[in-house]
């Protein structure tokens, strides 16, 4: 995997250039009060989206690329929402802010059609390992590992 790699997905480089806009347009306009803030949590939630989809272009089973899709997506309404805050609290002027949700407007139905793309094609699916399943267990499920459950008449001590 490489950055040329990346480069073919049109949704990490419109997820990357609409960060790119939110750093150099957003964060240094933000008053010196939301340094901390606002400030922080736009620039964790805009970064996250192109690093979320690049993480799962990095996976070899396609699964995993889609858990990391629908984080990114998270991570791109989370980005909206504080943007939303921030013109409310006219952080940001109105211009700016709506040519901000026309450049994100695309993003959703890029990354929707992305995650589709993956389920459909199962890139990974025959790779070797491709058919374990983990699952997780309860740490109350003392059953499973040989312990019988508590309304037994049998005990732990009872051979």
């Amino acid at each position: 995997m490489s950055l040329s790699g990346l480069e073919k997905l049109d949704v990490w480089r419109k997820a990357r250039d609409f960060a790119v806009k939110v750093y150099r347009d957003i964060l240094p306009s933000l008053p010196h009060e939301e340094k901390w803030g606002l400030n922080q949590q736009i620039r964790r939630a805009v970064q996250s989206v192109p690093a979320n989809i690049a993480e799962g272009y990095g996976r070899y089973y396609y699964q995993e690329n889609i858990r990391f899709c629908y984080i990114a997506r998270g991570s791109l309404e989370e980005t909206i929402s504080q943007l939303s805050l921030a013109h409310e609290l006219e952080y940001i002027p109105d211009i700016l802010f709506k040519d901000l949700v026309k450049q994100s407007d695309d993003l959703p139905r890029l990354i929707n059609g992305y995650i589709s793309y993956l389920k459909r094609t199962k890139q990974g699916e025959d790779d070797p390992g491709a058919d374990i399943v983990v699952r997780a267990r309860s740490i109350y499920d003392t059953e499973s590992i040989g312990y019988p459950s508590s309304g037994s008449a049998e005990s732990a001590t009872d051979e």
